[in-house]
């Protein structure tokens, strides 16, 4: 990730799973400065015509954590945990999901097992 991204940050993720929920639920604990806002996508009253109008659907968010910055601009997968993390004040973790020879490892692991077709 090339470009700093605009805060505040709106994170798009699936409250369903327990550890995607409890580990949202621990960033938003730690962010003092109200840089995220989080969004369960699983949610049946949950409506994604507005981002899938920008190119990012529901079934693509329940595959891989998104996020949409205050510019506009979308994040998915590794650069949203890179983002959350350095936002959360755990900069040590962002900085080794920053190390582009792990990246491979890291985008393997980090879509959501119900479905992987997107990148």
């Amino acid at each position: 990730m090339n470009v700093a991204p605009k805060f505040p940050l709106t994170v798009y993720y699936d409250a369903s799973c327990p550890l995607c929920r409890s580990e949202m639920e621990t960033l938003k604990a730690r962010d003092a400065g109200n840089a995220l806002c989080l969004v369960d996508c699983s949610a049946p009253a949950f409506n994604d015509a507005p981002c899938a109008a920008e190119g990012v659907t529901r079934p693509m968010m329940m595959a891989r954590i998104h996020a949409r910055d205050a510019g506009g601009r979308w994040l998915s997968g590794v650069d949203v945990f890179v983002v959350v993390y350095r936002a959360a004040g755990f900069a040590t973790l962002a900085r080794i999901y920053e190390i582009r020879l792990l990246r491979p490892l890291f985008d393997r692991h980090v879509a959501h097992g119900r479905d992987r077709r997107y990148p």
